[in-house]
């Protein structure tokens, strides 16, 4: 089987795979169009790493955006029709891109972000790093940020935001400046119990305030102080049983008529 053109293109180091990719447009499926698909893939590979390279450093390890750059370059080659006379790394390069940046989107946010919040993320960090270089020393204000990228500053604020946003810190990472072990885990608020509550207290109010001043008092001290039955007895100078009784009796009557209005 044919070998694969060596000869360089004029201005690049790309192969010339031009007869190629007219011989493989022609060959019907079967091993020997593998063969040459494969063998143009793999001329093609170093300028799918180099491109890969372009994104090193951003949170992600090159081997993985080597792999990624490979992949579109297999969709490009495959998707690439020679009879449409561009040369083929015209048409590689901005698929093998693209495939990087879908995997940085679609992989590498911890989150679900929008597509609009992630694009407007990317023009921000463009312009704040061209505008580091010429504003004198300072960072860039959101109005120089906004003109330099060409969208509002409302824009602008979304995508500065979005900057801090592609990881996610562990609730476990300490906070910083303590020293004692504080953890976001521990600052974060939770559920009040007494919410639960707070219709039934609203309900019972008005009703608690018909009962004999005698009941209102033995309520208060066993529901508000906790105070045990035996406790109420004797502060009152009545027996146990008295109490329980009682306590019973206004809990059934309440009861009774709140459940009443609500029907």
């Amino acid at each position: 089987m044919p070998t694969l053109a060596h000869s360089k293109h004029p201005h690049d180091d790309a192969p010339d795979t031009a007869e190629a990719f007219r011989r493989l447009a022609s060959l019907p499926p079967g091993e020997e169009r593998d063969r040459l698909r494969q063998d143009i893939v793999s001329a093609w590979l170093p300028m799918a790493d180099r491109l890969a390279g372009r994104f090193r450093n951003r949170g992600e390890a090159l081997e993985d955006l080597k792999q990624v750059a490979a992949l579109g370059l297999v969709k490009a080659v495959d998707r690439y029709d020679p009879s449409r006379g561009a040369a083929f790394e015209s048409f590689a390069v901005p698929t093998i891109t693209g495939e990087i940046k879908r995997h940085f989107r679609d992989h590498m946010w911890t989150l679900h972000v929008p597509r609009r919040v992630q694009d407007l993320r990317g023009r921000v960090r463009a312009a704040y790093q061209e505008l580091s270089h010429s504003v004198g020393g300072r960072a860039p204000t959101v109005a120089e940020i906004a003109e330099k990228a060409g969208m509002t500053e409302e824009e602008a604020v979304a995508g500065l935001e979005a900057l801090d946003s592609f990881t996610a810190l562990s609730l476990d990472a300490e906070l910083p400046g303590t020293e004692d072990g504080y953890t976001l885990v521990d600052a974060l608020g939770g559920p009040d119990p007494a919410l639960d509550i707070v219709v039934d207290r609203e309900a019972v109010k008005p009703r608690l305030r018909t009962l004999p001043e005698r009941e209102q008092k033995i309520l208060y001290m066993r529901f508000f102080r906790d105070m045990t039955q035996s406790s109420i007895a004797e502060d009152l100078g009545i027996s146990q049983m008295h109490v329980s009784r009682l306590i019973s009796r206004c809990c059934s009557r309440l009861r009774e008529d709140i459940m009443r209005d609500a029907a």
